[in-house]
């Protein structure tokens, strides 16, 4: 990407159809796993879809998070009941499927899965009672346990998170980084891998229901993102972008009353040096190339999410569709 003027960017559709898709994993520059609405699970090989639909009793699913290991795919369901599923995956396509993990109660609602390793992972959902609700694996995604929540920071009335992109999860090393909105604009970390919590503070707006922080990237240990904004409000460009310097600890507005407003995912561009930034949303994609100082609009085309393959292909999900994003230096 190009460091002083605007990017180009040449936007390709890859797979359509009649299905929201909020969850997107990229394998390589022509695959990409999805998880959406109606039940659809599928991997898109070479434009190629290999489709699923998973129902539980007569309702069809709708998956907002997806996460990978070497030799699996798991995707998570939104609302009651919670189901979380394990796809086998030898590389070239799915060998089986099962259900690793299940909940039910009127509250339940998963919105993001991340793993740390082969064997470590982590997915959140919203409080049940006064924390958010996090479950665990620690081996390889056969089996997930609920932290409790004596052992996690509370909640707030009115606090919850967004599966809005499968991105309200940051992972760095053992460290991981989750977000929240509505009443409160909050960061919760733990250095070890989900054993032990804290939270922080953003100037991020709150307060309403459709406010907060919709998506986190870490660069590093230390750099980070947070972007959101009011989905009520999409076009309010204040109080909806910050980054930190000291893994999340402090945070500070970037670019306020200027650049984008509402975006629903955001990401580094690879080998960036944490310099160049992206931003996708209904409204459309937004890129930085100083560290979120200013901000220029590549496109209108609205998407959900974005997950980069490398420092120039990224892949973008959103109603109907999953398209490749090239950016061009010319």
């Amino acid at each position: 990407m190009e460091d002083q003027q605007a990017n180009k960017i040449t936007i390709t559709p890859f797979y359509q159809d009649s299905v929201s898709v909020r969850a997107i994993l990229p394998l390589d520059e022509n695959r990409v796993w999805f998880g959406g609405n109606l039940g659809k699970v599928g991997l898109i090989n070479h434009d190629t879809p290999k489709l699923a639909t998973i129902t539980y009793q007569d309702s069809l699913l709708q998956f907002r998070a997806i996460a990978g290991t070497k030799d699996a795919v798991f995707v998570l369901s939104i609302a009651n009941p919670a189901i979380l599923y394990k796809i086998g995956f030898d590389g070239i396509q799915a060998t089986a499927i099962e259900q690793v993990y299940f909940e039910q109660h009127e509250k339940v609602f998963y919105d993001a899965i991340r793993f740390w390793d082969e064997m470590d992972g982590i997915a959140v959902g919203d409080p049940i009672e006064d924390c958010l609700s996090i479950l665990i694996t620690r081996d390889g995604g056969n089996n997930w346990t609920k932290i409790p929540c004596e052992q996690l920071p509370k909640t707030v009335e009115g606090e919850a998170a967004y599966a809005a992109s499968n991105s309200n999860v940051a992972i760095v090393n053992d460290k991981v980084w989750i977000v929240s909105g509505g009443a409160k604009s909050r960061v919760f970390y733990s250095g070890d891998k989900g054993n032990t919590w804290e939270v922080f503070n953003t100037p991020i707006i709150e307060g309403g229901k459709m406010t907060g922080i919709y998506s986190v990237d870490f660069y590093d240990e230390n750099t980070g993102i947070i972007f959101g904004g009011d989905w009520e409000n999409k076009d309010n460009n204040t109080g909806n972008k910050a980054t930190t310097q000291d893994g999340g600890k402090t945070w500070q507005l970037i670019s306020d009353g200027k650049g984008p407003g509402y975006r629903s995912s955001v990401r580094f561009v690879p080998n960036s040096g944490g310099q160049k930034i992206v931003a996708v949303g209904s409204p459309g994609i937004s890129y930085s190339h100083n560290g979120g100082k200013t901000w220029t609009e590549l496109s209108n085309e609205g998407f959900f999410a974005i997950e980069f393959v490398n420092d120039s292909v990224a892949f973008a999900s959103g109603n109907n569709k999953i398209s490749k994003l090239l950016f061009n230096k010319n």
